[in-house]
């Protein structure tokens, strides 16, 4: 096995989760994400030795990775709806942290795809608005007003004791 091979083996040993995370609350499906995170990763391969080289690989690959989602033309088949309310149980109902995480991911995908980026970098990658800004190749000041309406978004659309408790 060639150095750089083993080199870009250990990257993503070490950051696939953190993609996968971002990707699938970028997608709103494990496999689209799963599909997203394969596609970022054949890219960053292919371009190992200039990612290597910059300064933080993993945000080079966070930047492909949303370039490639604000990109796609794919669209999600939505045939199907998951019901709100199952058929009554005997037993107690434990699925409301679930059930809360569940209500935020989909408002998470109601939002316009570069608004839900932010969001997703901002708090759930915890990066700064600068950070955020540069991946984005956008102004801060885009990205606060985008973070701004997004939670304002997703407090309509969810609640905001939902939001504040961290569901």
């Amino acid at each position: 096995m060639r150095a750089e091979d083993a080199e870009f083996t250990r990257f993503v040993a070490d950051t696939h989760s953190q993609l996968s995370r971002s990707a699938r609350l970028l997608t709103g499906d494990w496999h689209t994400a799963e599909d997203l995170v394969q596609a970022t990763l054949m890219r960053v391969y292919r371009r190992w030795r200039r990612v290597a080289a910059a300064d933080s690989a993993l945000a080079y690959s966070q930047r492909i990775m949303i370039n490639l989602f604000l990109t796609s033309l794919r669209r999600r088949w939505r045939g199907e709806a998951p019901q709100e309310r199952l058929p009554e149980t005997a037993t107690p109902d434990f699925s409301t942290g679930v059930n809360e995480r569940d209500a935020l991911s989909r408002a998470l995908q109601e939002l316009p795809r570069r608004m839900r980026a932010v969001i997703v970098l901002r708090y759930y990658e915890d990066l700064s608005v600068e950070q955020t800004a540069h991946l984005l190749d956008c102004s801060e000041a885009t990205v606060r007003s985008q973070a701004t309406r997004g939670l304002a978004k997703l407090r309509a659309g969810v609640g905001s004791t939902q939001l504040e408790t961290g569901a």
